[in-house]
């Protein structure tokens, strides 16, 4: 089986390499790996970095937008590339763990899914304490998906989403929002796949260790609050 990570990075030189190694990492569990890592004109050597990485490893691929265009519009380039069985998402910091897609795989193979959410806040064996209002506006803007898309998951603005390849192909044409905008639009898409063309939607607990935005958080306000436009316009408009 083969998985291609899709990668956005904007000014993460601290932690490219670490997140690069942990995911190249996943070929020792007998994956076939490709990373694509987008670099969104990052100015502080992430894109200087990124190269001197994959001149060194053939399974990752570097991606130059012309321009800042936002973590939506990298990952629509990236998609374009993706090569494997399955498409994951992946930050380039390291709040997330890419052994983590082991078993958003697993779950896929085994529920004949097409579709794996990575949830932050189904319940595992423990889970580290996350930020009140942190997650309670994620929880918000679960809530809001649900009501609108008719899914119940329980993480909808969740980094982790595992797509079957030929779900990808369907979805990247239909793709228009170039930031965080990116989570619920693809959330509707996927929600209408469930209806019209019978896709299977999973979740799966994931580890999730949040930095602050001193430590480099791009997500503000501004951004959840075109989070729920999106979800008006590409669930009832679109």
């Amino acid at each position: 089986m083969k998985l291609s990570i899709v990668m956005p990075c904007y000014n993460e030189k601290d932690t490219l390499a670490d997140i690069v190694e942990k995911v190249l990492s996943l070929r020792s569990d007998g994956l076939e790996v490709e990373l694509l890592v987008v670099d969104d004109c990052s100015t502080d050597g992430s894109r200087e970095l990124a190269h001197e990485i994959a001149s060194r490893h053939p399974e990752v691929r570097v991606v130059e937008n012309e321009r800042n265009m936002g973590k939506g519009a990298s990952l629509h380039e990236g998609f374009k590339g993706a090569t494997g069985d399955f498409v994951g998402v992946q930050d380039a910091d390291l709040e997330y763990d890419p052994r983590d897609y082991l078993k958003m795989l697993d779950a896929a193979e085994r529920l004949g899914c097409d579709v794996v959410f990575g949830s932050r806040y189904l319940r595992s064996d423990s889970r580290r304490v996350l930020r009140f209002w942190h997650s309670t506006m994620n929880r918000f803007l679960t809530f809001c998906s649900n009501f609108l898309s008719d899914l119940e998951l329980t993480d909808m603005e969740t980094c982790y989403k595992l797509f079957r390849r030929e779900v990808v192909a369907e979805i990247v044409p239909k793709l228009k929002e170039r930031r965080f905008g990116f989570e619920p639009e693809v959330t509707a898409h996927v929600a209408k796949g469930m209806k019209k063309k019978g896709w299977k939607v999973a979740e799966c607990a994931i580890s999730y260790r949040p930095r602050t935005f001193s430590e480099g958080k791009k997500i503000g306000i501004k951004d959840g609050l075109r989070s729920l436009w999106c979800m008006l316009k590409y669930n009832l408009m679109a």
